[in-house]
């Protein structure tokens, strides 16, 4: 097995390090990104540093990389204090990774990529019509890294938008039921396999595959 220490990872060429290090950490959760401005102009942007915070209250975290010119998610978050996630499905990945190319400031990306722009009453942000999972989230922390000028955007979940066939009896979402797509690196997108589900792991006791019923009891 290759040792690769922090001096060579610095040599790197600079286009191989950035792909090289954005895919050694592994498969990532992929969301598009829904905000608004102040003069109603709507912005989709394809984002793969989505986190789990909290569930009680529900928290999700959000890194965001360093302004561009036409990087326009967090000063509409900022400006209106709400956003939405929104699931990539497999057939229309390529539209979701479309929207990370630099349009145009008050261009909007849902138009341009072909998506369609859903609202519900009383929130401000658009959601994805063609997502099965949509989250709409407040904004509620802003945490800036002074070592390399990214942020991380925390949210607290206000709506979530689902089929109740995606939502199995002890609450679990099956993404791969969704059709979920999720990413590594910048640009690999992949469909997801299960394996199992497993036990609460507990010393001593030897962990047993769950029987997954993605049937709600209502």
């Amino acid at each position: 097995m290759r040792q690769i220490d922090s001096a060579e990872i610095l040599q790197m060429e600079q286009r191989f390090r950035t792909i090289f290090i954005n895919s050694i950490s592994g498969f990532k959760s992929l969301q598009m990104v829904g905000t608004i401005n102040n003069g109603g102009n709507t912005n989709l942007a394809l984002f793969s540093s989505i986190f789990h915070v909290g569930a009680n209250p529900p928290y999700l975290g959000m890194v965001v990389r360093p302004d561009g010119n036409e990087h326009e998610t967090i000063q509409n978050i900022m400006f209106n204090n709400v956003y939405t996630l929104n699931n990539v499905i497999s057939n229309n990945y390529k539209n979701a990774h479309q929207t990370s190319a630099r349009y145009l400031a008050g261009e909007s990306e849902f138009s341009a990529c072909d998506f369609t722009e859903e609202y519900i009453e009383g929130f401000a942000a658009p959601f994805v019509k063609e997502s099965n999972i949509k989250i709409g989230l407040e904004f509620k922390e802003y945490l800036p890294f002074l070592l390399n000028k990214t942020k991380i955007v925390i949210g607290e979940i206000k709506h979530i938008l689902i089929d109740d066939d995606l939502i199995g009896g002890d609450g679990f979402v099956d993404l791969n039921m969704a059709n979920a797509v999720t990413s590594a690196g910048l640009d690999a997108y992949y469909t997801t396999n299960p394996l199992a589900r497993l036990s609460y792991a507990k010393p001593g006791k030897q962990v047993e595959e769950l029987n997954v019923n993605n049937k709600r009891n209502n």
